[in-house]
């Protein structure tokens, strides 16, 4: 083969985004497809022009497979990684890694004597529009970082998914289905995290599905469904998240960075792209005087992709002997501020977070996904 040969295990919904853009990255090409419905795996390899299909043993096994993609539920992660490290194949697993510290501290241990790599989502931090922010504050447009402001809150995915009930279940809620995104973007931006304190509620015991065949079934809430994070950071950081499937007005993406010179806007980290800008501090203000603070663009730098960025960057970085951005250190350090978040929640204590990751480097400006160069 003239590309990497990638294998898929999971063929549900996201499986499409991430067929959509490896299709169009000459690197890789997508050699199989695997569920534990076949009959689904087989409809999706049709739709994307993808050779073959069946199970996820199928996948473990094929010759030309180099790297397993795994999109399973949560619950199954480690497993399913495992038995494609066990394979001989480097991994990429959808966020997030793992629910418990232990399968995962496992997982990558065994993936490091076999010589082989984990990657792990959300892969959104590498692309332009949070890089864009990242090397802003590099070049001190705000100074020296002080806080951050994250938040997250819908109405719930009950509102539109026809089958929400994982979404409600242990290892999701939007402190792990979403805060994957916020929190991989605040170590990206800030560095790793040093304590965890939080607060969180269960609005409804129940909910009930809004749409698709099984609409008006109620199914049982497991987990927190608004939860007020702060995190404090090694560096003296902190911030503040909001994550609800709770609130009637919906307000998501919203990233804000707080420095000695300055505030900038990040992009939504569940995207790719977006609006950079920021403000510069007032020089004086009379008591009672109107004003306006002038929003100052930052220019986004950088192809725009989608899903499959990290797998690419991972995969590069594999052929060119050196370290990948979105690796699963990284991913095991954001699951250990969430647990500590979760914990917290439980305990009204702050809970100390006990990993710590290198610097998250930067994508270069010039990293072209749509060319040839393995």
């Amino acid at each position: 083969m003239s590309a990497v040969g990638i294998g898929i295990v999971g063929s549900g919904v996201i499986s499409d985004t991430y067929l959509e853009n490896l299709g169009s990255f000459p690197d890789v090409e997508v050699v199989i497809i695997g569920d534990l419905n076949v009959d689904r795996a087989k409809a999706q390899a049709g739709k994307h022009g993808v050779a073959r299909w069946g199970t996820a043993a199928d996948v473990m096994s094929h010759p030309d497979v180099q790297v397993v993609i795994n999109l399973t539920i949560p619950a199954a992660h480690v497993d399913v990684s495992m038995a494609a490290i066990a394979a001989g194949k480097h991994v990429w697993t959808e966020k997030p890694i793992g629910l418990a510290l232990d399968g995962v501290d496992a997982l990558l241990r065994t993936a490091d004597a076999a010589g082989l790599r984990v990657g792990s989502a959300p892969d959104t931090v590498l692309g332009p529009g949070l890089q864009t922010a990242k090397r802003a504050i590099a070049r001190g447009m705000i100074g020296e970082p002080l806080f951050a402001q994250t938040s997250f809150q819908t109405q719930g995915p009950d509102l539109w998914h026809p089958g929400p009930q994982f979404l409600y279940t242990r290892g999701a809620g939007p402190l792990f289905d979403m805060g994957p995104y916020y929190f991989t973007a605040l170590v990206s931006l800030l560095g790793s995290a040093d304590r965890v304190a939080a607060v969180g509620m269960r609005a409804r015991t129940e909910r009930e599905i809004r749409t698709g065949p099984n609409a008006g079934t109620r199914f049982p809430v497991e987990v927190p469904t608004t939860l007020q994070v702060l995190t404090v950071f090694e560096s003296g950081q902190q911030a503040q998240s909001t994550l609800s499937f709770d609130s009637a007005l919906e307000r998501h993406g919203v990233v804000e960075i707080h420095g000695t010179e300055g505030s900038l806007v990040v992009p939504d980290p569940n995207t790719f792209a977006g609006r950079t800008a920021y403000v510069k501090p007032l020089s004086a203000l009379r008591d009672g005087e109107a004003f306006e603070q002038p929003w100052i663009e930052v220019k986004q730098e950088g192809a725009v992709v989608g899903r499959g960025l990290g797998l690419l960057e991972m995969v590069r970085a594999i052929a060119e002997g050196r370290p990948h951005i979105a690796s699963g250190e990284l991913a095991r350090h954001v699951l250990e501020v969430m647990l500590a978040a979760e914990e917290s929640a439980d305990t009204g204590s702050f809970v100390a977070v006990q990993s710590s990751v290198p610097t998250v480097p930067a994508m270069p400006v010039d990293f072209n996904p749509f060319v040839r160069t393995i």
